[in-house]
């Protein structure tokens, strides 16, 4: 079948890498160098609406698969679907549930799904009384969209009250965050799990565990994510068996309810706390770098439950996804200056890559002369799998450290929480 994956980043790379593997042919907009090495690229912003459905329709494509969150945010489902073309992906409507932070709390509460306290403030004054009246640690959040980055988790009241002032009077993630969330800290360890749905069903994947630090050790800014791994161990049978239960089934009901079913990937942010999983955040998409960690693990075939989602069949009698018993780590290669900004048009040294290993194209771009140099804040994602995740770690901190461009900024820790439990027990 033919598939046209919207978007140019890592995400897009891996789920490409997925479907060309499976046999499908793939067309991508605007994509990215990695990708034009599994099938073409076309000029078209993933936010030009009008031109990626000339595309899907010229084309004929059997469905469009959504990387990014904006396209969706805007109604780039709706759109498709009027059109009579099948997109995998949430309509504007459901995207909510990542687009505002105020509405998918207000979801959460209504489903009973187990959350954090959160109060919803655009004044200043009103933001910093919800934050002295909860205490630090205490959470800030951007009610919108703003790539991964508006989160602020404050140790310190002068921390809380900077972030509420930087988001709302100094204008640091824009519109996105002219509307924050003063929310209780959870205490525990935090972890990724998608689902596939289609509006009643949802087809869970396996946990991973992204890193957001810029450094080591979890020190520094937080990014749009530094590195992940999979599987992890405490995201057991039993935590995604009682997700199922206590998170997806209860807001996919929630928001049919609403009128505004979520078919498409439902990602769930869990925190794992004394009390079991509490929810921190939806994300309406595949996350990134995640979707890099757990694709090459994946043994079922992903495209024919995406297109029974997209042309709406729905996943009644799918099976439960088979995984490889293997782990997977994958490494993020930033451009200095990043997160705070990004570069383009540094060279980059990219070696062929052995067997096992993978890089998907972030932040890539061919320059006038053909050469491969970088394009954005996230430049490339080194995935290693291997039969333990010691040396999964390894072989992709090795070939991550071989790739070369001036300012290149990566993590070698990438699942240190788990080779310390794996140390510790």
């Amino acid at each position: 079948m033919k598939v046209l994956v919207i978007g140019g980043g890592g995400r897009e790379h891996a789920l490409a890498w997925k479907l060309h593997g499976e046999g499908a042919e793939i067309l991508a907009a605007p994509g990215n160098p990695g990708i034009a090495a599994l099938g073409a690229c076309l000029a078209a912003s993933a936010s030009d609406l009008d031109a990626l459905v000339t595309i899907a329709r010229r084309e004929r494509v059997a469905f469009t698969m959504v990387g990014p969150e904006a396209p969706l945010a805007a109604g780039l489902v709706d759109r498709f679907r009027a059109e009579g073309l099948a997109a995998f992906g949430p309509t504007a409507a459901a995207a909510q549930v990542e687009a505002s932070k105020r509405f998918s709390k207000e979801v959460m509460v209504e489903a009973g799904v187990p959350t954090a306290r959160a109060t919803t403030h655009t004044d200043v004054p009103s933001a910093l009384r919800a934050a002295h009246a909860l205490g630090a640690p205490v959470v800030i959040k951007a009610s919108g969209l703003a790539a991964g980055k508006g989160v602020v988790v404050a140790m310190t009241m002068p921390e809380a009250e900077a972030a509420v002032r930087m988001m709302l009077e100094g204008n640091a993630f824009g519109a996105a965050g002219h509307e924050v969330l003063v929310e209780e800290f959870m205490e525990g360890e935090e972890l990724s799990l998608f689902a596939i749905c289609d509006g009643v069903r949802a087809l869970p994947m396996i946990c991973v565990q992204d890193h957001k630090r810029l450094l080591e050790g979890d020190r520094g800014p937080n990014t749009g994510g530094m590195g992940a791994y999979a599987p992890i161990s405490i995201g057991t049978r039993a935590v995604v068996a009682d997700a199922e239960r206590r998170v997806f089934a209860p807001m996919l009901a929630a928001m049919a309810a609403r009128g505004a079913p979520f078919t498409g990937l439902l990602y769930a942010g869990l925190m794992l706390t004394k009390d079991g999983a509490r929810v921190v955040e939806f994300n309406c998409r595949f996350g990134d770098p995640e979707t890099q960690a757990i694709m090459p693990l994946l043994d079922s075939a992903l495209g024919p439950l995406l297109q029974a989602v997209a042309a709406g069949d729905g996943l009644a009698g799918a099976a439960p996804l088979k995984w490889r018993p293997s782990s997977s780590v994958c490494t993020v290669l930033a451009s200095g200056g990043y997160p705070e900004s990004s570069g383009s048009g540094v060279p980059i040294d990219l070696p062929e890559m052995p067997d096992g290993v993978l890089a998907f194209h972030a932040g890539t771009r061919r320059g006038a002369d053909g050469r491969l140099e970088t394009n954005g804040g996230r430049v490339l994602n080194i995935v290693a799998t291997a039969p333990t995740l010691r040396e999964a770690q390894s072989r992709s901190a090795e070939w991550a450290a071989r790739v070369r461009f001036e300012g290149r900024q990566l993590r070698t820790d990438i699942g240190w929480r788990e080779l310390a439990r794996a140390g510790a027990s």
